[in-house]
């Protein structure tokens, strides 16, 4: 089990009114801290989804939800990936 760290936030008080709590805040938070260390591929989907305290699949269930894409190709790898296509078509005509 991980343990937690408390760290005090300054937060614009109009931010409130939107009726989000002390709870959704630690919620966004966090969600927002791990989503930025997965896209800055600092931490894996694995490790994303244990800080979350969810499944992998979950996880990649939130990236889609918030619009994150989980394949993210090299110029290189992308370049293999059109090349093998091209392959395939020359082989089905």
């Amino acid at each position: 089990m991980m343990s937690d760290t408390i760290l005090e936030i300054r937060l614009p008080t109009p931010l409130l009114n939107f009726g989000i709590g002390k709870i959704e805040v630690q919620r966004r938070a966090t969600e927002w801290l791990v989503l930025s260390l997965f896209t800055e591929e600092r931490i894996s989907s694995g490790k994303a989804a244990s800080l979350l305290n969810i499944t992998r699949s979950e996880f990649l269930d939130l990236l889609r939800q918030r619009g994150i894409a989980y394949l993210d190709y090299s110029d290189e790898e992308l370049a293999e990936e059109f090349s093998a296509v091209e392959a395939l078509k020359i082989q089905g005509t």
